[in-house]
């Protein structure tokens, strides 16, 4: 089991629920943009959120923005090591650094100091885009040892100054390096990791990259908190993110659907049926199972597990709960007879 540290107030690490993080698109000194996306997020299901700080206006929106959210907020800086300091004096939970492109060492030790004084962690952030010259000359190109290599020194460097309230990243955009670098990483330190697969790509390849490299890794029980890069509404990285977590069982909060995917023996236009209930089923915080199957033979029995669903016929379907039916409903009404069973369970 990793050791724990607290982001805000929220554990990560050491057991705790695997979180959910973000970043914000907004320019962060626009506090008003930034705070109604923050917003939307947590509404979504964000955990955790981040936010660039590049200049010093951004820093100083800090304190601002954190007085009208909710959920913790995380700085992320590179190169500039007085841009940590400044978030963190306005109030930032977390600094995302790389400790080997803030300055010298004395800067490192400034920036771990100031999060020592407030108690707040730092998340180290190795990306294979951007790791050091020595490691790449070393291993001639970006691979897991190298990026867990850079990961150690990193830490070496922040516990050279008592400094060990420490999370790590060790994101590649290809997804078999980053997951081999997390289970390299999960073998040999107690730190709690922060998965993603960087640069994963548009909405669809995105969510490939993300169900394979991050769903695998928690599959296995590597991970305690992580983000889906999509290049994409923030919001949509949260709608992925919590069907991840339901598809390798790790969440049940709120409603799974399942739906057979069609075929010769179909009797009804599945797929605009299966898409509606999925619509209807967003408010929905009940943690069920809902099923959607195209046929009324054996559509039943497959889904028997589901807490309730609806199987279809020839103009008709069959409503069912735990596998048993319960009526004949005309298409036309199958679905809201569905959501009526559902606000009675």
């Amino acid at each position: 089991m990793t050791k724990q540290i607290m982001v805000g107030g929220v554990p990560v690490g050491g057991g705790a629920p695997v979180s959910i993080q973000s970043m914000c698109n907004t320019f962060t000194h626009d506090v008003d943009a930034t705070v109604q996306q923050i917003d939307r997020l947590a509404a979504a299901g964000c955990d955790i959120v981040r936010v660039a700080v590049p200049d010093m206006a951004a820093a100083k929106a800090i304190g601002k923005i954190k007085e009208r959210i909710s959920i913790p907020l995380v700085a992320d800086i590179h190169f500039d090591y007085r841009l940590a300091l400044e978030a963190i004096a306005a109030g930032a939970d977390k600094v995302r650094i790389n400790p080997g492109n803030i300055g010298g060492e004395d800067r490192v030790k400034a920036v771990a100091n100031a999060c020592a004084d407030r108690g707040i962690p730092i998340r180290i952030g190795v990306n294979g885009g951007s790791l050091e010259k020595p490691l790449l000359a070393k291993y001639g190109k970006v691979c897991p040892e190298a990026l867990v290599e850079s990961a150690f020194g990193h830490i070496a460097l922040l516990n050279k100054y008592d400094f060990d309230n420490i999370c790590v990243s060790l994101k590649s955009s290809n997804v078999p390096i980053a997951m081999e670098a997390y289970r390299m990483m999960h073998e040999r330190s107690h730190y709690p990791l922060h998965l993603g697969v960087t640069e994963a790509g548009t909405y669809t390849m995105g969510t490939i990259k993300s169900a394979i490299g991050i769903g695998g890794l928690l599959a296995q029980g590597i991970g305690d908190t992580f983000r889906v890069t999509l290049t994409a509404d923030p919001a949509d990285e949260i709608v992925v993110a919590k069907q991840i977590l339901k598809a390798i069982g790790l969440r049940k909060d709120g409603p799974e659907l399942i739906a057979c995917p069609t075929c010769g023996r179909t009797r009804i236009d599945l797929i605009p049926l299966a898409q509606e209930v999925e619509k209807r089923l967003e408010g929905c915080t009940k943690p069920i199972t809902v099923a959607v199957m195209g046929c009324a033979v054996n559509g039943p029995g497959e889904a028997s597990a589901a807490d309730c669903g609806i199987a279809g016929g020839n103009g008709e379907g069959l409503l069912f709960q735990h596998g048993k039916v319960l009526k004949k409903v005309p298409q036309e009404v199958l679905v809201d007879e569905l959501m009526k069973l559902i606000d009675e369970l």
